[in-house]
């Protein structure tokens, strides 16, 4: 789990090639060239509903352009400050592009503040700070060590609690037993709600992990996702795989214990503030949104690792939006001991 020196230049080379490609497509391709024509505009958005497959009616199709083309001018805007290094990440258009911001909330459940959340038990900071001396990680990532399943994708529902909590307990079950297993969100989406938490509304990933903890987790395969909160429950404790003892709090704010956790524990549940349009549409580098606010949380996600780039170190952490979002489903998010974004507002993870 050392630095590795290597993967460090290898990220290097591949920021410099995205400026590079970036800077062709706005000052080279003919179509970029021409990027202000309504023709321009029209064909490409023409080319992004066909990807995305979407079709409006004629009045809903200009609604959602004006939209769209906002997004794509915002995006464009955004880049050339990456271009010239003045923003450390780029943003790219995906199939959010024409979501108005209330829908984008739909994506996240519910804005929360961190100061008013029920917690429960947290581990020591001292003793996390002793465990990790032993190794004193540089870098960490559990992709690489299969603690980690694919990336999934929530759909149109703000269950993305359930996906940090089944992806912590993954990674914890990688720990004990050496097994990958998918876990499944929508056992989560329509049990927990006795627990506390409202399906594609959101809710605090504790109310997942007490439910967790009372009954069990069946994995996708036998409890497939669905993307609705409006079906009964299903579950069988007969195909249950996945069992907790109890889940402790990271001490709020501390970065450093976070990190700790990171390096001795796995993969850790955590929510953030993203609740801007740079995270909507991040496509890559290393996300540093001015207007995060560290109480302000709205949006849960794991995370997966630690590591630094040009002297800036940086959190890793994966979404649960499908793949084609920032890099390959996940993003890197400063880190700086400031608690960018609230990451280590909320943190919490299993125990086995």
């Amino acid at each position: 789990m050392a630095t590795d020196r290597t993967c460090m230049s290898a990220g290097q080379q591949s920021s410099f090639l995205l400026r590079a490609t970036l800077l062709y497509m706005l000052l080279c391709s003919p179509q970029h060239v021409r990027s202000d024509s309504d023709e321009a505009v029209l064909t490409e958005w023409e080319i992004w509903k066909s990807i995305n497959g979407i079709n409006y009616e004629e009045r809903d199709d200009m609604q959602r352009r004006a939209i769209w083309e906002e997004n794509h001018r915002m995006i464009n805007d955004h880049n050339q400050g990456f271009l010239t290094g003045k923003r450390p990440f780029s943003m790219g258009m995906n199939k959010y592009g024409d979501l108005t911001g209330q829908e984008y909330r739909v994506l996240q459940g519910a804005v929360m503040n961190a100061q008013f959340v029920k917690r429960g038990k947290e581990v020591s900071a001292r003793r996390l700070r002793y465990n990790a001396r032993k190794s004193e990680a540089g870098f960490v990532d559990y992709r690489n060590m299969g603690y980690v399943t694919e990336v999934k994708d929530q759909g149109y529902c703000g269950s993305c609690w359930a996906f940090s909590t089944t992806g912590a307990i993954e990674g914890q079950i990688v720990k004990k037993t050496g097994q990958l297993l998918s876990l499944s969100e929508q056992n989560l989406v329509d049990c927990s709600r006795p627990y506390g938490t409202h399906g594609c509304s959101g809710a605090w990933m504790a109310s997942a992990y007490d439910y967790v903890l009372s009954n069990g987790l069946q994995t996708t395969d036998s409890y497939p996702y669905t993307s609705v909160d409006t079906q009964p429950c299903f579950y069988d404790s007969r195909l249950a795989v996945a069992h907790i003892k109890d889940y402790r709090f990271i001490p709020q704010g501390d970065e450093q214990a976070l990190a700790d956790a990171v390096a001795t524990i796995g993969p850790i549940t955590v929510a953030i503030d993203a609740d801007h349009a740079s995270f909507l549409f991040y496509s890559s580098g290393i996300y540093d949104e001015p207007n995060c606010d560290p109480n302000r949380l709205s949006h849960a996600v794991l995370l997966v690792g630690y590591g630094s780039e040009e002297g800036q170190d940086y959190w890793i952490i994966k979404n649960s939006w499908g793949s084609s979002w920032g890099e390959g489903g996940y993003m890197r998010i400063i880190r700086n001991g400031s608690n960018t974004c609230g990451i280590a507002s909320y943190a919490l993870y299993p125990i086995l």
